[in-house]
């Protein structure tokens, strides 16, 4: 017997899905390596609690 999902879980499978979409069109327009990079630095941001500060550019 399966169960509903809670909300909890819809909105992260919501969540996996944005992310899987926007994983693909960078891979298709900048290919995979830019696109784990991206991901990782993403990963990263949230990590050092950097997420939402201003990105400093050269």
């Amino acid at each position: 017997m399966q169960t509903e999902p809670s909300p909890e879980e819809q909105s992260k499978d919501a969540f996996f899905e944005r992310l899987a979409k926007i994983s693909e069109e960078m891979v298709a327009r900048h290919g995979k390596e830019f696109s784990m990079g991206a991901l990782v630095l993403a990963a990263r941001w949230i990590a050092e609690n950097k997420v939402g500060q201003q990105l400093k550019t050269n």
